[in-house]
């Protein structure tokens, strides 16, 4: 008997994929929902030493897969602050507050997949519009339900993360 898959691959070369950021923080987009039938979206994140990656938020769709290929990610899980070094991976559950970014000492470069996939990637092109000037934090706001990324307040985060900045 032969399986039919009832949908085609989806594939992203590394030089075909859309870059946005700065020197602390770069976004590869690679595979968004639509490409993948809804069943994922997927980017790699790079960050420079002590770099933010996300603000608090959660999402009511989607579990979100880190994976960390270099460096060690501090993330946010929760009421946790746990650090994650390099081959290791943290699944956060639909719901849970969570953020990330680099370790105050060292850089950290993850992938980050979304499940089942959120058409995600005009998200982080409007991320690129704020650093840049071009669009404000009201649009982000206004973008929460859109994008499934729902911002909350999370203090110790942020004490944790300041902590150790000059």
């Amino acid at each position: 008997m032969i399986i039919t898959p009832c949908k085609d691959i989806a594939i992203r070369q590394a030089e075909d994929a859309e870059t946005l950021g700065s020197e602390s923080v770069t976004m590869r987009l690679l595979i968004d929902a639509e490409e993948a039938g809804g069943a994922l979206s997927n980017l790699e994140v790079t960050m420079a030493p002590g770099a933010d990656g996300a603000a608090p938020h959660y999402h009511t769709q989607s579990d979100e897969l880190f994976y960390i290929a270099d460096g060690e990610l501090q993330l946010l899980a929760g009421n946790r602050i746990v650090t994650v070094g390099a081959g290791g991976s943290i699944v956060v559950p639909k719901l849970m507050p969570h953020a990330f970014g680099a370790t105050p000492d060292g850089s950290a470069r993850i992938m980050i997949t979304l499940m089942p996939g959120v058409q995600r990637f005009e998200y982080f092109r409007l991320l690129d519009r704020i650093a840049k000037g071009n669009s404000t934090l009201a649009d982000l706001a206004a973008s929460q339900e859109e994008f499934d990324n729902h911002f909350v307040d999370a203090p110790a985060w942020w004490a944790e993360r300041n902590a150790n900045r000059c």
